[in-house]
This record gives structure tokens, C-alpha cells and sequence, in this order.
């Protein structure tokens, strides 16, 4: 199950670097639980032909992931996240303090612009 999490995660990041049968393949393996003989028969292929996709196209994105991280990149922002927020929350409660609520709203701005990317 934790392998499935994981290529869910890494297709939404990485399906644009795959061929188009790939990303089919392990959007239906990955995404809708189908069977391999399921989506063989979607695809109009073999079993065969469809492990190949997918082991295919999971190989890309290993490799990508390995490169870039943007995986563990992605959780160490909503870490942040988190963490300004409960900053905010904590002071918000105990201290009400002016600046420490505008640095938390900086940062949170800033987390903001990293997931949604700067235009």
C-alpha cells in the first residue's frame, strides 16, 4: 500500500516526463486500483505490454525523484507551514503580539507562493 502512495505522489508530480500510454497505464494501476488485466483490456494491449508501462514509466520517475526530491522539498514546505500556522495559532492564545503575527503571515505568504509557484 505505501508503494502505491508513494507513485500516486510521484505521478501528480512527475506524469508530464512519461509517454502517454505510461502515464494511462499507471493512472489506471496507481490511481483507479485497476487490475492488470483490467487495463489491458481498457488499453486494448497485453498484461505484458501494460507491467512494461508501468515499470517503464516508474523507473522514470524513481530516477527524476532520486534526482530533484521534490517529494521530500514538497513536505518540508507544508512542514512549514505547519509550523507558522501553529505559531500564529500559539501567539494568537498567549501573546498577541503584532510582529510575531505578521512574521507568520510572511511565512505563510511565502509557503503560499512556493506551492501555487511565483507568476
Amino acid at each position: 500500500m505505501e508503494k502505491n502512495l508513494i507513485y500516486g505522489e510521484l505521478l501528480d508530480i512527475y506524469k508530464a516526463l512519461l509517454t502517454e500510454k505510461q502515464a494511462e497505464a499507471m493512472e489506471y494501476y496507481y490511481e483507479s486500483d485497476y487490475s492488470l488485466g483490467e487495463i489491458s483490456e481498457l488499453m486494448d494491449i497485453s498484461r505484458q505490454g501494460v507491467r512494461d508501462f508501468i515499470k517503464r514509466g516508474e523507473a522514470v520517475m524513481d530516477e527524476m525523484e532520486e534526482k530533484l526530491k521534490l517529494i521530500e522539498k514538497f513536505r518540508a514546505v507544508n512542514n512549514i507551514l505547519s509550523c507558522a500556522e501553529e505559531i500564529k495559532a500559539i501567539n494568537k492564545r498567549l501573546a498577541e503580539s503584532r510582529d510575531i503575527d505578521a512574521l507568520s503571515d510572511k511565512i505563510i505568504e511565502s509557503v503560499r507562493l512556493i506551492e501555487n509557484g511565483v507568476e
